[in-house]
């Protein structure tokens, strides 16, 4: 859902308030409409940071991941004012839930906005998929990369892991971004770690536009253990997939979103209309295709009207 990843509500009156104190400009209405927002934004937030459905090592990366944006850029991300019903959401059956938190930036922020997401769905087979996003995207004010992290879940034994910078710029065409961003950084590194445990392979997606997406450096693996094993399945997330996770985050808050990387005005039609493809085609290609089966037409049209006004295509 990362390939995941706020808007206030208003209150109009149909008739001219008879006291000052009901004015939409008073002190008093100010202040309950903070409140109610911000109690929307905690009560979405606990929900989404239970992770109700993954192992211990897997909550801890995520919460770890979402603590330090907030740590890090807190002061410029706006409360989530997603519908309560688009915060947690699941289907009439059951076999299918899912919570998001989305948060946007200030004016005043290189950050567009921060995504976090879990979907639990239970399987014909009689499995289940789990699957844990963080996404970060930053505005038209720099050119730097985007942060993803997903981990897909079939089974306690089975892990597709995706950590990636996807870049914003065509690498060939600015060699120095390449540098910059992929080489100076020594992303390669945390890619060839977890490589070369004896559990890891390469993953490769079936969707060509994923591939394109991402960069050189992309962490996409498959982690399987034995049947059994699950033990070593939450091992292996918690001494090196979360390591690793946080390293790469870290790049991204040094380099990317608290960088001062800044974009030529000439620059920003380009960066715009990629921008807006990227992000109609990841809508297209991962939600808008599974959600209608998922949570039915009405739900999804809800979540996906939500999201879409986020990532403003």
């Amino acid at each position: 859902m990362a390939i995941s990843f706020c808007h206030v509500s208003h209150f109009p009156f149909t008739a001219k308030p008879s006291l000052p104190l009901k004015s939409s400009r008073s002190p008093f209405f100010a202040a309950s409409s903070s409140s109610s927002i911000m109690e929307l934004h905690n009560q979405g937030r606990s929900r989404f940071l239970e992770f109700p459905f993954v192992s211990v090592p897997q909550r801890e990366l995520m919460v770890d991941l979402l603590s330090a944006v907030e740590n890090r850029l807190g002061s410029q991300l706006l409360p989530c004012t997603l519908p309560p019903d688009v915060q947690y959401c699941r289907n009439q059956s059951g076999n299918a839930q899912a919570a998001f938190h989305i948060r946007s930036a200030n004016q005043n922020s290189p950050v567009d906005f921060i995504l976090g997401s879990w979907l639990h769905c239970k399987l014909p087979t009689g499995a289940a998929l789990n699957i844990t996003s963080l996404s970060a995207y930053l505005n038209l004010s720099t050119d730097a990369p985007n942060f993803l992290i997903e981990l897909i879940q079939s089974s306690p034994t089975s892990l597709v892991l995706i950590i990636d910078l996807p870049p914003r710029k065509d690498l060939v065409l600015y060699p120095d971004y390449l540098q910059t961003f992929y080489e100076n950084s020594q992303l390669e590194a945390h890619r060839q770690t977890l490589q070369k445990l004896k559990e890891v392979q390469p993953y490769v997606t079936s969707s060509l536009y994923l591939r394109s997406f991402l960069s050189p450096t992309a962490i996409m693996i498959l982690v399987e253990t034995e049947a059994g094993e699950s033990g070593r399945m939450e091992e292996i997330i918690k001494d090196q997939v979360g390591p690793v996770a946080k390293a790469v985050f870290g790049v991204w808050l040094d380099k990317c979103a608290c960088g001062g990387r800044e974009v030529e005005e000439e620059e920003k039609a380009y960066l715009k209309k990629r921008d807006e493809l990227v992000k109609k085609k990841i809508i297209e290609i991962d939600l808008a295709s599974n959600f209608p089966r998922m949570f039915g037409p009405e739900l999804a049209d809800r979540i996906l009207g939500a999201i879409q006004k986020i990532y403003n295509v």
